[in-house]
């Protein structure tokens, strides 16, 4: 049954999906949507995610939850922010 359930979540992904003027765009090949932003760090110079973006990217998350399906929000270097679907 969970390979049944795979295929019909990656029939209905969207291929790009736009929240709050943020871009994200699906990954099939690694299962999750991805959007790069402003390099921003913080107080202590470490790198952190844009603040806009960061927030988009939890509203992608609950709406993946709210489908049914398992996701997190993640950045990385230079200004990307994630959001994973976990299968």
């Amino acid at each position: 049954m969970p390979f049944v359930l795979l295929i019909i979540k990656n029939n209905f992904m969207e291929n790009t999906i736009t929240i709050d003027g943020y871009t994200f765009d699906y990954d099939s090949q690694n299962k999750m949507y991805e959007c790069k932003g402003a390099i921003c760090f913080d107080d202590e110079h470490d790198e952190v995610p844009e603040e806009g973006l960061w927030k988009a990217a939890q509203v992608l998350m609950n709406r993946l939850i709210n489908q049914g399906m398992d996701a997190e929000v993640e950045h990385s270097e230079k200004g990307w922010v994630e959001v994973n679907l976990i299968l």
